[in-house]
Formats: structure tokens, C-alpha cells, sequence
């Protein structure tokens, strides 16, 4: 299923996206939220899956399509060199913060939840707290079931679904704050997500997902998902080992390479830039970059 957080008429509802992705059937407001079913586990996605929408499905242009999931445990988990290009294609231009060889392990880092917006949401943009305004295109899993020390062969029971990201980043906070991801990753109201969460079931093949993103009209990526450097399966694993993942965290699983900050010359995003980002199967988001002060001090300061 392509399950939905669609607002109409001022409330936030659950839905589910019809087959050609053109519409959204709404469900009973009984059903309450998609945070509420993904951390419902098992007996909630029955509980959906059994109940029939209330009344016809809406066109996707007539309600607004949210950020999935609102409500979240923790920062978003985050999962950096995933891709080799990538990791290859930024060798010398990391500012003497080059790591001395490719990572034996998965690289993870969190963003703040205040990054998360809808996937038509403008992105907030402000130069004066950047200049270099960077894209990733990303797959985001879903964890659907609590779990610690999974092991790969069962990583997949602990999936709830996929949907898409963009991990806007800002390079020059990035740099300057001894080359973590944190502060360069975590500016409020900047990180795309959705438009929708695709159940596992629906994804014939998880390793041949193909991502995009489109700037201005042009495409700067465009990777499979088979080019991981490390799979799925152990992200989990050694992402929840001795540590416990829940129902509705969010991990995003890496960008593939073209970003901006490794072309020559560089690309960076600025007000007015259109961000497309799709992957296949699972929907596309389209934001666009828009003045919001983000440097200004505090009202009251």
C-alpha cells in the first residue's frame, strides 16, 4: 500500500494512494494517523487494509500532501558514504577533511526532526546563514517494529516501507564545524519527505530503485539503489546493534554521486531553485527554495 497524510479541509487525515498515484482515497478518521499505524505494527496494517475508504478517491491536486510521519522518537538517523562514487567523487574537496580510506562500516550521523517538511513544502532558504546549499537525493526506510541487534536475515521484518528524501545540507556550516554532519545537516524546515510511504509488499526489488534529482529542470542525479555500498539489510543490523531502533524512526540510506558541492564547477541551490527528487515506486516531491530568515535573532532577543 501507498498509505498518506493528506490535509483537506484544514484536517490532517490517513489515506491511501489509488494505483495510478493520481488520487487518495481517505480513510476513517478512526484509523487515526500514519504515525499511529506504523507504530500500530502488524494488527494496525490489517485493521487498514480491511476497511474501506469514505467515499471516492480525491485528486492529489485538490488536498495537500504532509510530511508521512510527524511524530518522531528521535533525530533522523542518517547514513553517510553509501555509495562509493559519492564517497570517490568528493576525494580533495572535503577541505583537508578527507577521511584516509573508504569506511569498513556503514558511516551514520543524525539530523534534528525540525528539518522534516511536506513534499510540496517550500525549503527554507537563507544566504545569509549559507552560501553553499547542497542536494541528496535519498531512499528513507521506515522502521515498522522495535528491535536490537537484529541480525540481516531478519532486518526485513523490522522494514515498514520506503519513501523519498532530500537531504538539503548546508557545506560551508558543514566544514566549519570540524567536518561532522550535524549543524550542516539539521537547519529547520529544509529536509523533504514523502510524498507518501510505500509499504515493503508493493517493491518487487528493494535494489533496483532507480533516484533522481532534478535542479532547475536538470537532472545532477541519477543512481540505482543496487550501487549501495552497504545493503539494506545491514544498515539495520549493525545501525541497531546494542541499540534499540522503534516503530517510526526514520534512516535515510545515503546519496548516490552528483551533488553539487563535487562538480566543477560547483552547483549550489538558491532562492527559487526547484528541487524535483523521485525514485521509482516510490512517488517524487517537488520544493522549492524560498527566503526564511533563518539567521535572523530571535523575536524578543
Amino acid at each position: 500500500m501507498k498509505l498518506a497524510s493528506a490535509t483537506i479541509g484544514g484536517l490532517r487525515r490517513l489515506g491511501v494512494i489509488v494505483a495510478d498515484d493520481s488520487a487518495v482515497a481517505l480513510l476513517p478518521q478512526s484509523l487515526g494517523t500514519l504515525d499511529d499505524v506504523v507504530r500500530g505494527g502488524p494488527a494496525a496494517m490489517e485493521t487498514v487494509r480491511g476497511v474501506t475508504a469514505e467515499g471516492p478517491a480525491i485528486p492529489l491536486a485538490d488536498v495537500q500532501l504532509g510530511p508521512p510521519l510527524r511524530r518522531f522518537n528521535r533525530d533522523i538517523l542518517c547514513t553517510g558514504w553509501n555509495y562509493w562514487d559519492h564517497f570517490e567523487e568528493s576525494k580533495g574537496k572535503r577541505e583537508g577533511q578527507d577521511p584516509p580510506e573508504p569506511p569498513k562500516h556503514p558511516t551514520f550521523f543524525t539530523k534534528g526532526p525540525d528539518t522534516v517538511i511536506g513534499p510540496a513544502d517550500d525549503i527554507a532558504y537563507d544566504c545569509g546563514l549559507s552560501t553553499k546549499w547542497d542536494y541528496e537525493a535519498e531512499v528513507a526506510l521506515i522502521i515498522g517494529r522495535d528491535g536490537r541487534s537484529i541480525p540481516e536475515e531478519h532486518a526485513w521484518l523490522h522494514v515498514f516501507g520506503f519513501c523519498v528524501a532530500n537531504d538539503i545540507s548546508q557545506r560551508d556550516l558543514q566544514r566549519a564545524h570540524g567536518g561532522q554532519w550535524l549543524k550542516g545537516k539539521s537547519i529547520d524546515a529544509t529536509m523533504p519527505l514523502g510524498p507518501w510511504i510505500t509499504t515493503t509488499d508493493e517493491i518487487d526489488d528493494p535494489y533496483g530503485l532507480r533516484i533522481q534529482c532534478e535542479v532547475n529542470g536538470e537532472i545532477l542525479q541519477d543512481a540505482s539503489t543496487k550501487q549501495m555500498a552497504f545493503r539494506f539489510e545491514r544498515l539495520i543490523a549493525e545501525l541497531s546493534r546494542g541499540m534499540t531502533l522503534r516503530a517510526g524512526d526514520v534512516l535515510l540510506t545515503g546519496t548516490p554521486s552528483g551533488i553539487g558541492n563535487a562538480r566543477d564547477p560547483q552547483i549550489f541551490l538558491g532562492e527559487g531553485d526547484v528541487v524535483v527528487t523521485r525514485v521509482s515506486g516510490l512517488g517524487m516531491m517537488r520544493n522549492r527554495l524560498s527566503m526564511a530568515g533563518l539567521a535572523a535573532a530571535h523575536p524578543g532577543y
